[in-house]
């Protein structure tokens, strides 16, 4: 039987005004974006400039602008159900500490920002408090939307995980990954993927009370683990 048997003419014409338009678009344009790719990646390769270097990476600025020399990474910011479960996990398991808490009445909702300052240098006076904490590199804000812990019908948040996937994890650096993996199946925490798991041995990620994910590594491994991509 004839293809044209199971083609309608619209579509045949369609087809035929689309290829004689770009005769490479519909049957060359995949082979050719992955020739591309390959010469890219060949060239990068072949390269005698750093991988991180703006010639092997466009839209790369070699030179930040002058207005930014003063920014850097201060918070990642996390929606949790239960502030009292995500307290305890994120003081007692991974050994952050409470750097400042800011409540929020008429928005009903709170913010505990975490991290793994030393609490000595805390300022005593509530507003240089907060102000210190946002003076602080890397730290983790829960947040923290009042009535979400009693209520039954909150079905929990997107981690970044699932379908649509967006955020992926943070990541926390501790001594010995196999040593803190021990420690963690003690303490009950849910994991992802333990060190042993999959192909990149020496790694693991494990879940929060949220279900957010994080990855656990040490230095000691981490080139190794890496080396392959570096």
């Amino acid at each position: 039987m004839s293809i044209n048997s199971f083609i309608s003419p619209n579509i045949v014409l369609r087809l035929s005004t689309k290829f004689h338009q770009n005769p490479t678009s519909t049957f060359l344009s995949q082979p050719l974006k992955n020739l591309r790719r390959r010469s890219l990646f060949s060239t990068s390769m072949a390269s005698s400039e750093p991988k991180e270097s703006p010639s092997n990476n466009p839209g790369l600025h070699s030179e930040p602008d002058e207005a930014t020399s003063s920014y850097f990474l201060q918070q990642t910011m996390l929606r949790v159900k239960d502030p009292k479960i995500s307290l305890d996990f994120y003081s007692r398991v991974l050994g952050m500490k409470l750097l400042k808490r800011l409540d929020f009445p008429e928005m009903k909702f709170s913010l505990y920002f975490m991290g793994y300052e030393d609490l000595a240098s805390v300022p005593s006076d509530p507003t240089q408090r907060t102000v210190w904490t946002f003076g602080q590199k890397a730290t983790i804000e829960l947040t923290h939307n009042w009535g979400t812990e009693s209520d039954p019908e909150f079905k929990g948040y997107h981690n970044g995980n699932s379908e649509p996937r967006g955020f992926g994890h943070i990541g926390i650096t501790v001594d010995d990954t196999y040593k803190a993996c021990e420690r963690f199946e003690r303490l009950g925490v849910e994991f992802v993927k333990k060190p042993d798991d999959g192909k990149m041995k020496g790694l693991a990620f494990i879940k929060d009370p949220d279900g957010y994910w994080i990855e656990i590594f040490d230095l000691n491994r981490i080139g190794q683990i890496t080396a392959i991509a570096s």
